[in-house]
């Protein structure tokens, strides 16, 4: 059994509801999960396993919830050596070229800090899913396996 925190970056609430439904189902395959409510350096140094949740905001920018955390990331370089790590990045791909653009910012950073990722970032476009669950729900299983 994993123990998985989620780290959310959500600016209207999809991502919020998006790790909600994650968390249950990673609770129903048997695994412990937690939403950090308000990430800190010392949660992400705790978890054992981590899974990044986030939407994207005005120019493929990090959402205000999350990029304080980011940026400490950035500047403290605390190593994920060792923590299996996972991203799922919403966006909408009719912003081009900066479509999912945190969750690319995101993925760049956790494989700069030496974590093991199993799975590829998980792209979920909002023009072909009005409901994100769907496009995760599969990726999920297939992370969910290396526990």
């Amino acid at each position: 059994m994993a123990s998985i925190t989620l780290f959310v970056g959500s600016v209207f609430g999809n991502a919020e509801n998006l790790a909600e439904e994650v968390k249950k189902d990673i609770e129903q395959q048997g695994h412990s999960a937690v939403i950090a409510e308000q990430p800190t350096l010392e949660q992400v140094q705790g978890a054992e396993n981590l899974l990044f949740i986030s939407s994207t905001t005005g120019q493929g920018d990090i959402p205000d919830n999350l990029l304080p955390l980011i940026l400490q990331m950035q500047s403290q370089f605390p190593m994920l050596t060792g923590k299996t790590v996972g991203v799922v990045a919403l966006g909408d791909s009719s912003y081009g070229d900066t479509f999912c653009g945190a969750g690319r910012q995101i993925d760049t950073l956790i494989q700069e800090l030496n974590a093991t990722v199993t799975e590829p970032r998980l792209d979920v476009d909002a023009c072909e899913h009005f409901e994100p669950y769907e496009a995760v729900a599969p990726w999920l299983q297939k992370w969910l396996q290396y526990f």
